[in-house]
């Protein structure tokens, strides 16, 4: 009797059990197709009227940028189903998964990268306080394990209903941009509106990328203009990627559509380290001999002092494959920078241009290459400098506008960075300027001169009227030609160790390949201090 109320309390134990893994199961399975039916839901973002809206502007939508811009399925998603948390004017009846923000980590050629793309299906991509929390968690995280940064813009700014707490949510998202400049590189990509609060966060990043024709930047809009000062613009001429490709300078690079944008960012991305930890240069493998010698530079300089030439045929000709790409193509055009690579090896370039107002150093050339050359040196990237200059550009608007202000953070950046530095004069190296442009004297590395460099503190024709004032006619014809044979040449700055050697043009390739290699293993600190005041 005993034994068989026993098993009848076993086998009513295990019926009871069976029972409940049952109903687990179908709870699990009931779960399971909840997630899968909401995920679908979340990613429609607003739905597909305003998906369709987005692709008749020209322009893809959030999640489809992302597709063309990382690796595929390397996508990795976070916070798909947060939702704003706003209860006033009627907010709580409207919400979204994931609110007006995608974010998460991804791969581009098999390096990782954390990402956000604002979705402007969902509130016109306005900016909440959930939006902002949801960027500033991968932020932390790129910081955290060292991986760029890259934000696709396209917002209509802060969300108005939810007053300051939005306007808290960007000074979240400033104080991250902050901490992580010269930690990774962070690039924003410009894919429609970006206006007010929302113009901060991309000016606080490494490089800017716009679309043309569908994405603008502006503090405030035409009808605030209008408004306020009288003045007609439309979205175009206030903020467009023109203005600010050619006169602002914010833009770095401009592109035709979306997809140009994107698949142009991937290939920037293969020139950058993930973070500062990266001691050396980005290295890929490259087919193109670092003994290869350069014959058409021979000749790319012309007989006559006066003539201009194109530096870019220079850089084309020295980098791997002809392979440079240009920032900031449009602005200052009589500095050019970018970054190539030198048998394999990622440099950043910094050349003036004779094309272009005879390659003469001004504000907006000065504040351009400093930038570039803090960015370079803040991740570790050597730098290779092609030096044409005769000076400064003179005059009283310059002068004005702070000329010797603007040109000092040229100066500051080149004598500030630790990184390799190599430098080739090619021609004129005059004032001033030749100080600036990563002379010996900056803690140049390598410095070397072309047969036809002239370093010299001005040109012949100024300095005979200065040295010998009263000259005139077949006179001072002899002493300019004294002068060009004492001075307009490399001889005096090699005399002196001031340039390493005088080399010919078509070895300069091998020269700067055997270089950065030597150079790889520099090692050179500042003085300690919290951070340098650098002419602002």
């Amino acid at each position: 009797m005993f034994r068989s109320l026993s098993a009848l309390r076993v086998l009513n134990c295990g019926f009871a059990q069976s029972r409940f893994i049952s109903a687990g199961s179908i709870n699990t399975l009931k779960v399971k197709e909840e997630v899968k039916r909401e995920r679908q839901l979340a990613l429609l973002g607003g739905g597909k009227k305003r998906i369709d809206a987005q692709h008749k502007k020209g322009k893809l939508t959030a999640r489809e940028r992302l597709e063309i811009l990382l690796d595929p399925h390397s996508f990795r998603e976070y916070d798909m189903f947060v939702q704003h948390r706003c209860s006033d004017f009627g907010m709580e009846k409207e919400k979204y998964y994931g609110d007006s923000v995608i974010t998460g980590s991804g791969l581009i050629n098999g390096r990782p990268v954390y990402v956000f793309s604002q979705d402007f299906t969902v509130f016109g991509g306005s900016l909440s306080s959930v939006h902002a929390a949801k960027i500033c968690k991968i932020m932390d995280q790129a910081m955290l394990i060292g991986a760029p940064v890259i934000g696709l813009n396209d917002s209509g700014g802060a969300r108005i209903q939810e007053g300051v707490e939005s306007l808290a949510g960007y000074a979240d998202i400033f104080q991250r941009n902050v901490m992580a400049s010269g930690v990774v590189p962070q690039l924003s990509l410009i894919m429609g509106p970006c206006a007010g609060g929302a113009v901060y966060s991309p000016a606080l990043t490494d490089f800017i990328f716009m679309v043309r024709q569908t994405s603008y930047l502006f503090i405030t809009g035409p009808d605030v203009v209008q408004s306020v000062t009288n003045e007609t613009v439309t979205q175009e001429e206030l903020g467009g990627a023109n203005t600010h490709m050619v006169k602002s300078g914010v833009a770095h690079a401009a592109f035709d559509n979306d997809i140009d944008t994107l698949l142009r960012t991937r290939e920037l991305f293969n020139f950058l380290p993930l973070s500062n930890k990266e001691q050396g240069s980005v290295i890929r493998e490259s087919d193109d001999s670092p003994d290869r010698l350069v014959h058409s530079l021979d000749t790319v300089v012309p007989l006559e002092s006066t003539a201009a030439y194109d530096m870019k045929e220079v850089i084309h000709a020295i980098v791997d494959a002809e392979d440079f790409f240009e920032i900031m193509p449009e602005f200052a055009k009589n500095i050019i920078i970018g970054f190539g690579r030198l048998n394999g090896r990622t440099v950043g370039i910094v050349a003036n241009q004779p094309k272009v107002a005879a390659g003469c150093l001004d504000i907006n050339s000065s504040v351009k290459g400093a930038r570039f050359v803090r960015f370079c040196d803040a991740f570790n990237i050597p730098l290779l400098t092609f030096v044409d200059v005769p000076g400064f550009l003179p005059g009283t608007a310059q002068e004005h506008n702070g000329i010797i202000r603007h040109g000092a953070k040229l100066l500051f950046a080149y004598a500030e960075a630790t990184v390799p530095k190599i430098t080739v004069i090619t021609r004129k190296a005059y004032g001033g300027a030749y100080d600036v442009m990563s002379s010996k004297h900056l803690r140049g590395d390598m410095n070397y001169a072309w047969p036809t460099a002239e370093v010299a503190v001005m040109g012949a024709q100024g300095a005979v009227k200065i040295i010998f004032r009263g000259g005139h006619g077949s006179d001072a014809q002899e002493r300019e030609a004294e002068y060009v044979d004492k001075f307009a040449n490399p001889f005096p700055a090699a005399v002196r160790g001031f340039v390493d050697d005088i080399i010919e043009p078509n070895t300069t390739r091998q020269r700067i390949c055997r270089d950065l290699e030597l150079l790889s293993a520099k090692n050179l600190k500042n003085p300690k201090k919290k951070h340098a005041n650098i002419p602002l």
